[in-house]
């Protein structure tokens, strides 16, 4: 349920491709006929704007839960030509491909939740959210978070894993890369997955020590876990690998440390470090399936922006396709 779902749009027909796998999430998910009618409508309406006016692009659909309520994540990512006027272009009867233009005002209409990023020249991040029922008595979220987590391509399942627990008090963030790719790389992020819910309750040194024993048997794994505290407005990170990870907020920025080894096999040292936690921090977490160049003063605006489309333009503009990528924005809500 935390994996997202690619779908490659490069020609019309594929549009239907993408339309026939949300539905089908949408089933399997539980949603009633005309919610299933909403979501497909609302993917289809995201491919076609990826052909009409980016030449194609890519659509990721992801599930959703908050408070035992499911809802479809669905994120539309080109490298097209952009938009100079986001909201221009939100308006019905705009248009830049001879269309009716009434695409992007559509789906709009159609979800729960939606936001657009895009710069001239280097394409445009859609985000959308659609819930199998509303909500009106959601508590307020203290943090959203936004995750991209997707297999090397070729593979059918990934080495690569993620997992979040918490409540109003602290968040627990984990992701997690098995040694090489496929089956047994997957046993190893999903033992590491298993340890992390077994001992939420203790700190991030206490269930990496944890997982290192319960690795053994695995391929091992690199694996790094933040714990946010909102009362004491700190970060408690431990990391063993190649998991990178950063704070940053509107004039601070922070990387986490991490040590050498592999979890279940070698690790000298496992230590916890402490950092400042900000009201609308920005925490980011991602296996090396994504490259560390980037920097997000180049997308200006894009840490405003809800973090899936944070973490699905640092995806679109820097995964590698020769591995298994998982890319977590976790941002605090000021609530």
């Amino acid at each position: 349920m935390n994996e997202s779902t690619a779908i490659a749009i490069t020609e019309q027909s594929q549009t239907g491709e993408a339309r026939r796998a949300s539905l089908a999430l949408a089933t399997r998910l539980g949603f009633e006929e005309t919610e299933r009618g909403k979501v497909g409508l609302l993917v289809t309406e995201v491919a076609n704007n990826l052909i009409r006016h980016a030449g194609g692009g890519v659509v990721l659909l992801r599930a959703l839960e908050r408070n035992d309520i499911i809802g479809i994540e669905v994120l539309g990512l080109d490298q097209g030509s952009g938009m100079v006027d986001v909201e221009e272009c939100l308006q019905d009867g705009f248009s830049t491909a001879g269309t009716s233009g009434n695409g992007l005002g559509a789906i709009r209409r159609l979800s729960d939740l939606f936001e657009i990023y895009s710069q001239p020249n280097k394409g445009t991040a859609l985000l959308a959210h659609i819930w199998a029922k509303s909500s009106t008595h959601s508590p307020p979220k203290i943090i959203e978070i936004g995750v991209v987590a997707l297999p090397k391509l070729g593979e059918e399942v990934s080495g690569d894993a993620w997992a979040w627990d918490g409540d109003e008090h602290r968040s627990l963030f984990l992701v997690v890369d098995g040694l090489g790719h496929g089956p047994a790389a997957a046993s190893a992020a999903t033992a590491a997955v298993r340890v992390f819910h077994d001992h939420h309750h203790q700190s991030p040194q206490r269930i990496i020590e944890a997982a290192h024993g319960a690795l053994r048997s695995t391929r091992g794994a690199a694996l790094a876990i933040a714990e946010i505290n909102f009362e004491q407005q700190t970060v408690c990170f431990a990391g063993i690998g190649n998991i990178a990870a950063s704070i940053s907020s509107a004039t601070e920025h922070h990387n986490l440390m991490s040590y050498n080894g592999t979890v279940g096999h070698e690790v000298r040292k496992i230590k916890e470090f402490t950092y400042p936690w900000y009201l609308n921090g920005l925490l980011t977490m991602h296996s090396d399936g994504i490259s560390t160049q980037w920097n997000l003063d180049r997308y200006p605006g894009l840490s405003q922006k809800h973090p899936s489309l944070i973490a699905g333009v640092l995806h679109r503009d820097f995964h590698r396709e020769r591995d298994d990528v998982t890319m977590l924005a976790a941002k605090g809500t000021g609530a």
